[in-house]
Protein backbone atom coordinates (compact mmCIF):
# COMPACT_ATOMS: atom_id res chain seq x y z
CA UNK A 1 0.00 0.00 0.00
CA UNK A 2 1.50 3.43 -1.04
CA UNK A 3 2.94 4.99 2.13
CA UNK A 4 3.71 2.15 3.87
CA UNK A 5 7.53 1.66 4.85
CA UNK A 6 7.99 -0.65 8.40
CA UNK A 7 7.62 2.79 10.74
CA UNK A 8 8.67 0.93 14.31
CA UNK A 9 6.31 2.55 17.29
CA UNK A 10 8.89 5.01 18.78
CA UNK A 11 9.95 6.42 15.73
CA UNK A 12 6.43 7.07 14.32
CA UNK A 13 5.38 8.58 17.92
CA UNK A 14 8.93 10.95 17.68
CA UNK A 15 8.19 11.94 13.92
CA UNK A 16 4.44 12.09 13.90
CA UNK A 17 2.51 12.88 17.36
CA UNK A 18 5.89 14.10 19.25
CA UNK A 19 5.94 17.76 17.10
CA UNK A 20 2.08 17.82 18.72
CA UNK A 21 2.90 18.33 22.14
CA UNK A 22 5.14 21.06 21.54
CA UNK A 23 2.87 23.57 23.62
CA UNK A 24 2.47 21.09 26.88
CA UNK A 25 5.57 21.38 28.28
CA UNK A 26 4.00 19.27 30.79
CA UNK A 27 4.30 16.36 28.09
CA UNK A 28 8.28 16.20 27.76
CA UNK A 29 7.91 16.05 24.19
CA UNK A 30 6.24 12.52 25.19
CA UNK A 31 9.56 10.88 26.24
CA UNK A 32 7.88 9.90 29.39
CA UNK A 33 4.79 7.28 30.26
CA UNK A 34 2.96 10.14 32.00
CA UNK A 35 2.15 14.24 32.05
CA UNK A 36 1.90 16.94 33.95
CA UNK A 37 -1.72 19.19 33.86
CA UNK A 38 -1.67 22.26 34.80
CA UNK A 39 -4.72 23.57 36.57
CA UNK A 40 -4.90 27.17 37.69
CA UNK A 41 -5.62 27.56 41.83
CA UNK A 42 -9.47 27.52 42.48
CA UNK A 43 -10.38 25.71 39.44
CA UNK A 44 -11.74 21.96 38.13
CA UNK A 45 -10.05 19.72 36.07
CA UNK A 46 -13.01 18.35 33.81
CA UNK A 47 -12.43 14.90 31.87
CA UNK A 48 -14.07 13.26 29.26
CA UNK A 49 -13.63 10.69 26.62
CA UNK A 50 -14.71 9.77 23.13
CA UNK A 51 -14.02 7.09 20.35
CA UNK A 52 -14.05 6.76 16.86
CA UNK A 53 -14.21 3.51 15.04
CA UNK A 54 -13.53 2.71 11.45
CA UNK A 55 -17.28 1.26 10.00
CA UNK A 56 -18.70 2.85 13.37
CA UNK A 57 -18.24 6.46 13.16
CA UNK A 58 -16.13 7.34 10.01
CA UNK A 59 -15.55 5.34 6.75
CA UNK A 60 -11.43 4.82 5.33
CA UNK A 61 -12.30 7.03 2.38
CA UNK A 62 -13.87 9.82 4.51
CA UNK A 63 -9.73 11.57 4.44
CA UNK A 64 -7.18 11.25 6.85
CA UNK A 65 -7.36 14.97 7.96
CA UNK A 66 -11.22 15.30 8.06
CA UNK A 67 -11.30 12.18 10.36
CA UNK A 68 -8.54 13.67 12.72
CA UNK A 69 -10.39 16.72 13.05
CA UNK A 70 -13.90 15.33 13.92
CA UNK A 71 -11.98 13.45 16.16
CA UNK A 72 -11.24 16.25 17.75
CA UNK A 73 -14.08 18.06 17.98
CA UNK A 74 -16.38 16.17 18.98
CA UNK A 75 -14.40 15.66 22.62
CA UNK A 76 -14.38 19.70 22.41
CA UNK A 77 -17.98 19.55 22.11
CA UNK A 78 -17.92 17.35 25.31
CA UNK A 79 -15.94 19.83 26.96
CA UNK A 80 -17.98 22.73 25.41
CA UNK A 81 -21.31 21.20 26.97
CA UNK A 82 -19.58 21.02 30.31
CA UNK A 83 -18.72 25.16 30.46
CA UNK A 84 -15.10 24.15 29.90
CA UNK A 85 -12.35 25.70 28.51
CA UNK A 86 -9.79 23.16 26.51
CA UNK A 87 -6.72 22.44 28.39
CA UNK A 88 -5.35 19.37 26.16
CA UNK A 89 -5.85 15.80 25.38
CA UNK A 90 -4.23 12.51 24.91
CA UNK A 91 -4.69 10.33 22.25
CA UNK A 92 -5.31 6.41 21.46
CA UNK A 93 -4.07 5.43 18.01
CA UNK A 94 -4.77 1.93 16.64
CA UNK A 95 -3.52 1.04 13.22
CA UNK A 96 -4.27 -2.03 11.37
CA UNK A 97 -1.05 -3.41 9.89
CA UNK A 98 2.27 -1.67 8.93
CA UNK A 99 1.58 2.62 9.49
CA UNK A 100 0.63 4.33 6.32
CA UNK A 101 2.96 7.14 6.27
CA UNK A 102 1.22 9.27 3.78
CA UNK A 103 -2.08 8.52 6.31
CA UNK A 104 -0.46 9.10 9.28
CA UNK A 105 1.33 12.67 7.60
CA UNK A 106 -2.03 13.99 6.88
CA UNK A 107 -4.41 12.38 10.19
CA UNK A 108 -1.79 14.66 12.34
CA UNK A 109 -2.09 17.94 10.19
CA UNK A 110 -5.38 17.54 10.91
CA UNK A 111 -4.97 17.53 14.67
CA UNK A 112 -2.08 20.21 14.16
CA UNK A 113 -4.81 22.52 12.46
CA UNK A 114 -7.21 22.44 14.99
CA UNK A 115 -4.85 22.17 18.09
CA UNK A 116 -3.71 25.86 17.12
CA UNK A 117 -7.46 26.75 16.70
CA UNK A 118 -8.68 25.70 19.66
CA UNK A 119 -5.82 26.11 21.86
CA UNK A 120 -5.91 22.36 22.59
CA UNK A 121 -2.62 20.99 22.52
CA UNK A 122 -1.21 16.77 22.91
CA UNK A 123 -0.61 15.13 26.31
CA UNK A 124 0.23 11.79 25.21
CA UNK A 125 -1.72 8.90 24.91
CA UNK A 126 -0.93 5.40 23.20
CA UNK A 127 0.05 3.34 19.76
CA UNK A 128 -1.11 0.26 19.19
CA UNK A 129 -1.91 -2.34 16.30
CA UNK A 130 -5.46 -2.72 15.49
CA UNK A 131 -6.88 -6.63 14.21
CA UNK A 132 -9.80 -4.82 12.55
CA UNK A 133 -9.89 -0.98 10.78
CA UNK A 134 -8.90 2.05 12.75
CA UNK A 135 -9.38 2.81 16.35
CA UNK A 136 -9.28 6.41 17.94
CA UNK A 137 -9.90 7.56 20.81
CA UNK A 138 -9.18 11.01 22.98
CA UNK A 139 -9.18 11.95 26.24
CA UNK A 140 -9.52 15.50 26.57
CA UNK A 141 -8.91 17.87 29.76
CA UNK A 142 -10.66 20.95 30.12
CA UNK A 143 -11.20 23.33 33.41
CA UNK A 144 -13.65 25.95 34.55
CA UNK A 145 -13.96 27.72 38.26
CA UNK A 146 -14.76 25.23 40.80
CA UNK A 147 -17.74 23.56 41.42
CA UNK A 148 -19.18 25.88 38.13
CA UNK A 149 -19.76 22.95 35.90
CA UNK A 150 -22.78 22.10 33.86
CA UNK A 151 -24.49 18.49 34.16
CA UNK A 152 -27.50 16.70 32.46
CA UNK A 153 -29.20 16.95 35.46
CA UNK A 154 -30.68 20.25 37.47
CA UNK A 155 -32.91 20.38 35.12
CA UNK A 156 -36.29 22.14 37.00
CA UNK A 157 -40.03 21.79 36.23
CA UNK A 158 -41.07 24.85 34.00
CA UNK A 159 -37.52 25.31 32.36
CA UNK A 160 -37.47 26.26 28.95
CA UNK A 161 -35.24 23.95 26.36
CA UNK A 162 -32.62 25.20 24.17
CA UNK A 163 -30.78 24.22 21.15
CA UNK A 164 -27.95 26.26 19.75
CA UNK A 165 -27.04 26.61 16.51
CA UNK A 166 -29.78 24.79 13.82
CA UNK A 167 -30.10 20.90 13.94
CA UNK A 168 -30.03 18.01 10.91
CA UNK A 169 -27.81 19.02 9.03
CA UNK A 170 -25.18 15.99 9.31
CA UNK A 171 -27.78 13.98 9.52
CA UNK A 172 -28.52 14.58 6.18
CA UNK A 173 -25.46 14.44 5.07
CA UNK A 174 -25.06 10.78 6.67
CA UNK A 175 -28.28 10.16 4.65
CA UNK A 176 -26.28 11.26 1.28
CA UNK A 177 -23.46 9.28 2.37
CA UNK A 178 -24.91 6.03 3.42
CA UNK A 179 -28.07 5.80 1.52
CA UNK A 180 -27.24 7.61 -1.40
CA UNK A 181 -29.92 10.12 -1.20
CA UNK A 182 -29.62 13.42 -3.34
CA UNK A 183 -30.15 17.08 -2.62
CA UNK A 184 -28.77 20.26 -4.52
CA UNK A 185 -25.04 19.89 -4.89
CA UNK A 186 -24.49 23.05 -2.73
CA UNK A 187 -26.60 21.36 0.00
CA UNK A 188 -24.88 18.48 0.09
CA UNK A 189 -21.78 20.13 0.15
CA UNK A 190 -23.13 21.77 3.68
CA UNK A 191 -24.31 18.83 4.78
CA UNK A 192 -21.20 17.07 4.20
CA UNK A 193 -19.15 19.87 5.95
CA UNK A 194 -21.49 20.12 9.07
CA UNK A 195 -21.27 15.93 9.36
CA UNK A 196 -16.99 15.73 9.07
CA UNK A 197 -16.08 19.61 11.02
CA UNK A 198 -18.79 20.31 13.72
CA UNK A 199 -18.04 23.23 15.13
CA UNK A 200 -17.68 22.69 19.39
CA UNK A 201 -19.66 25.19 20.69
CA UNK A 202 -17.17 26.36 23.49
CA UNK A 203 -17.64 30.29 23.45
CA UNK A 204 -21.71 29.70 24.06
CA UNK A 205 -20.73 26.71 26.91
CA UNK A 206 -18.90 28.93 28.97
CA UNK A 207 -21.28 31.29 28.58
CA UNK A 208 -23.89 29.48 30.01
CA UNK A 209 -22.23 28.97 33.33
CA UNK A 210 -24.67 30.42 36.26
CA UNK A 211 -27.42 30.54 33.40
CA UNK A 212 -28.20 26.76 32.54
CA UNK A 213 -29.74 24.42 35.25
CA UNK A 214 -28.91 21.56 32.69
CA UNK A 215 -27.07 21.24 29.34
CA UNK A 216 -25.06 18.79 27.05
CA UNK A 217 -24.17 18.57 23.77
CA UNK A 218 -26.16 16.82 20.95
CA UNK A 219 -24.13 14.00 19.49
CA UNK A 220 -26.63 10.75 19.75
CA UNK A 221 -29.83 12.84 18.08
CA UNK A 222 -32.31 15.66 19.49
CA UNK A 223 -34.46 13.45 20.70
CA UNK A 224 -32.86 10.83 22.62
CA UNK A 225 -30.59 13.65 24.41
CA UNK A 226 -33.34 15.48 25.22
CA UNK A 227 -33.89 12.36 27.11
CA UNK A 228 -30.87 12.07 28.63
CA UNK A 229 -31.60 15.79 30.45
CA UNK A 230 -35.28 14.72 31.15
CA UNK A 231 -34.10 11.08 32.66
CA UNK A 232 -31.37 13.00 34.98
CA UNK A 233 -33.69 15.18 36.19
CA UNK A 234 -36.66 13.43 37.03
CA UNK A 235 -38.97 15.12 34.34
CA UNK A 236 -40.30 14.97 30.90
CA UNK A 237 -39.17 17.26 27.98
CA UNK A 238 -41.56 18.28 25.56
CA UNK A 239 -40.01 19.41 22.31
CA UNK A 240 -41.72 21.72 19.75
CA UNK A 241 -41.23 20.10 16.37
CA UNK A 242 -42.04 23.50 14.67
CA UNK A 243 -39.42 25.41 16.90
CA UNK A 244 -36.76 23.34 16.53
CA UNK A 245 -33.90 25.79 14.37
CA UNK A 246 -32.70 24.09 10.74
CA UNK A 247 -30.67 25.68 8.14
CA UNK A 248 -32.44 26.72 4.77
CA UNK A 249 -30.92 23.86 3.39
CA UNK A 250 -32.31 21.26 5.65
CA UNK A 251 -35.79 23.24 5.53
CA UNK A 252 -36.26 22.76 2.05
CA UNK A 253 -34.84 19.20 2.06
CA UNK A 254 -37.79 18.66 4.61
CA UNK A 255 -40.73 20.61 2.78
CA UNK A 256 -39.74 18.16 0.12
CA UNK A 257 -39.53 15.12 2.09
CA UNK A 258 -41.49 15.02 4.93
CA UNK A 259 -40.38 11.63 6.10
CA UNK A 260 -36.78 13.73 6.77
CA UNK A 261 -38.51 15.26 9.96
CA UNK A 262 -37.71 12.17 11.89
CA UNK A 263 -34.29 12.23 10.79
CA UNK A 264 -33.50 15.33 11.26
CA UNK A 265 -35.01 15.12 15.19
CA UNK A 266 -33.40 12.10 15.53
CA UNK A 267 -30.01 11.51 13.44
CA UNK A 268 -27.57 12.96 15.72
CA UNK A 269 -23.84 14.52 14.86
CA UNK A 270 -25.06 17.90 15.19
CA UNK A 271 -22.83 18.89 18.17
CA UNK A 272 -24.77 22.32 19.02
CA UNK A 273 -25.62 23.07 22.88
CA UNK A 274 -28.82 21.57 24.08
CA UNK A 275 -29.71 23.22 27.87
CA UNK A 276 -32.31 24.07 30.28
CA UNK A 277 -32.89 27.61 32.05
CA UNK A 278 -35.49 29.63 33.72
CA UNK A 279 -38.06 31.42 31.64
CA UNK A 280 -36.56 34.42 33.27
CA UNK A 281 -33.35 34.22 31.68
CA UNK A 282 -34.51 34.66 28.06
CA UNK A 283 -32.93 38.02 28.32
CA UNK A 284 -29.73 36.77 28.94
CA UNK A 285 -29.27 34.09 26.81
CA UNK A 286 -30.14 36.63 23.81
CA UNK A 287 -27.47 39.30 25.09
CA UNK A 288 -25.27 35.73 25.63
CA UNK A 289 -26.14 34.92 21.97
CA UNK A 290 -24.97 38.31 20.32
CA UNK A 291 -22.04 38.23 22.39
CA UNK A 292 -20.82 35.01 20.72
CA UNK A 293 -22.43 35.20 17.32
CA UNK A 294 -24.11 32.03 17.76
CA UNK A 295 -28.32 31.41 17.80
CA UNK A 296 -30.13 30.04 20.51
CA UNK A 297 -33.54 28.80 20.22
CA UNK A 298 -36.56 28.08 22.70
CA UNK A 299 -37.56 24.35 21.28
CA UNK A 300 -39.87 23.36 24.36
CA UNK A 301 -39.57 22.91 28.36
CA UNK A 302 -39.47 20.42 30.43
CA UNK A 303 -42.38 19.48 33.13
CA UNK A 304 -43.97 17.04 35.85
CA UNK A 305 -43.20 13.65 34.27
CA UNK A 306 -41.39 11.22 32.01
CA UNK A 307 -39.81 10.78 28.78
CA UNK A 308 -39.23 12.99 25.64
CA UNK A 309 -42.56 14.10 23.72
CA UNK A 310 -42.75 15.73 20.19
CA UNK A 311 -45.36 17.53 19.52
CA UNK A 312 -46.74 18.98 16.27
CA UNK A 313 -47.96 22.56 15.96
CA UNK A 314 -51.47 21.70 16.95
CA UNK A 315 -49.86 20.23 20.41
CA UNK A 316 -50.72 16.91 19.05
CA UNK A 317 -47.89 14.15 19.70
CA UNK A 318 -45.86 13.70 16.71
CA UNK A 319 -45.24 9.62 16.26
CA UNK A 320 -41.03 9.23 15.13
CA UNK A 321 -39.63 5.66 13.90
CA UNK A 322 -36.63 5.96 16.13
CA UNK A 323 -35.60 7.93 19.00
CA UNK A 324 -31.18 8.51 18.23
CA UNK A 325 -28.55 6.80 17.88
CA UNK A 326 -27.37 3.78 20.41
CA UNK A 327 -24.38 1.49 20.33
CA UNK A 328 -25.92 -1.46 22.25
CA UNK A 329 -29.88 -2.36 21.38
CA UNK A 330 -32.42 0.15 20.89
CA UNK A 331 -32.85 1.73 17.73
Amino acid sequence: MPGQTGLGEFDLIARYLAPLSALAPGAFNLRDDAAVLPVPPGEDLIVTTDAMIEGVHFLARDGAERIARKLLRVNLSDLAAKGAKPVGYQLILGLPGEPDETWLAQFCEGLRRDQEAFGFPLYGGDTVRSPGGITLGVTAFGSLPAGSMLRRSGAQAGDDLYVTGSIGDAALGLETKLNHRLFSSAAMLFFDSRLHVPTPRLAFGQGLRGLAHAAQDVSDGLVQDAGHIAAQSNLKAVIEAAAVPLSLAARQAVQDDSDLLDVVLTGGDDYELLFATSPGRASQIAALSRSVGLAATRIGRLEAGQGVVVQDQSGSPLTLHRSGFQHFGGS
